[in-house]
């Protein structure tokens, strides 16, 4: 009996969880996930991370044997999210296999201390990228101005890639310019660019909850609730832009894969929209949803499954043209967004490296 979440596949859409941790693992939850829901992928973050670490006692025996051979916090982080990753990436092996390498794929973040580090950031994914050594793993890089050097050169040295923490319009364009940047790097150095995966991850809900109590003090009703999914339907067409462009015809000739557009930050914040409602507006070819647990459930249960992401173009473009007639520059909502994503980031990493410090002593 096929449910919403098998459906979306027939559309070209992707279900990644945004959610990794050890119970969900040892349960069978996510094989099942995969069997029965036809799951493709699975995400971290450090906020997933000092979740999974600080709210259960599944990590405490490693964290004692660990801290024999180190008092480094981060380097102790990094053991456990390791041997996580390659559990789950091993767990997804079949699905990249069954894909031939376009889905499958485990998801683990550079320090967010990195974000505005290019150099900094390069040394840690060429590091992680060692370490994991799993052909279906995609290190995160977050979509700063000072992660597109580190993008295209970990791109050229032909690591896999997701570019977290994107917000903008303008931000996505350099994005794919990054991307085709470091796959013709590559190729003029000789290289295959066939096994290189990369995805670009847009986090929408946020923008909603920034901008709708701005709309509602302007009495800008109407646009509530709509922005984030404007945002969204026009970022694709810069993607389709991008694959029609003569620039990446000749790469793909060569064997490249599209570097896939995925919908973060899906989870509905407002509790007067619908619980699917960054699921049900956005689904379309060659893309990817990550979703929480709750929403995986909630659109299992009444998601409907329509081609939405081409839909309405106009509209998302008038919804947009009106924000910037309220006076809300979307371009500093979104630059705003990215500081408060980073910030929000390295709090839970640091309240993450504080847990690890407690249980050492203890």
């Amino acid at each position: 009996m096929m449910n919403p979440l098998n459906k979306i596949r027939e559309h070209g859409q992707s279900i990644w969880l945004d959610l990794l941790d050890r119970e969900i693992m040892d349960t069978g939850k996510l094989q099942s996930l995969i069997d029965e829901d036809d799951l493709r992928g699975m995400t971290s973050n450090p906020s997933i991370f000092e979740k999974a670490i600080t709210g259960s006692s599944d990590y405490d025996d490693d964290i004692a044997e660990l801290a024999k051979k180190t008092d480094n916090n981060s380097a102790i982080f990094f053991d456990m999210a390791i041997s996580d990753i390659q559990r789950a990436a091993d767990i997804f092996k079949p699905v990249f296999d069954k894909t031939n390498g376009k889905d499958g794929f485990v998801s683990l973040e550079v320090s967010p201390y990195l974000a505005r580090d290019t150099d900094g950031t390069i040394e840690q994914v060429r590091d992680l990228w060692k370490r994991v050594n799993r052909k279906n793993v995609m290190i995160k890089i977050p979509g700063t101005a000072q992660g597109l050097p580190a993008i295209r050169e970990c791109l050229r040295e032909g690591m896999n890639i997701n570019v977290t923490l994107l917000f903008g319009l303008p931000r996505y364009r350099e994005i794919t310019e990054a991307f085709m940047g470091g796959l013709e790097d590559r190729l003029k150095e000789g290289h295959s660019i066939k096994d290189i995966a990369s995805v670009a991850s847009f986090f929408l809900s946020r923008i909603d909850v920034m901008v709708d109590p701005m709309l509602k003090k302007k009495d800008a009703d109407s646009l509530v609730g709509k922005v984030a999914i404007a945002s969204a339907k026009m970022a694709y067409q810069i993607y389709l832009e991008m694959i029609g462009s003569d620039r990446f015809k000749k790469l793909e000739a060569e064997g490249a894969q599209r570097q896939r557009v995925l919908w973060a930050s899906t989870s509905t914040k407002d509790p007067s929209f619908s619980d699917v409602l960054y699921v049900e507006t956005l689904i379309g070819k060659d893309t990817i949803n990550t979703l929480p647990m709750e929403t995986i459930d909630a659109f299992r249960d009444h998601g409907k499954v329509n081609d939405t992401l081409t839909e309405g173009i106009d509209d998302a473009k008038k919804t947009l043209k009106e924000l910037k007639e309220t006076g809300i520059d979307l371009d500093e909502i979104t630059q705003k967004l990215e500081d408060e994503g980073i910030q929000k980031f390295n709090d839970a990493y640091e309240k993450l490296l504080k847990s690890i410090a407690e249980q050492r002593r203890k």
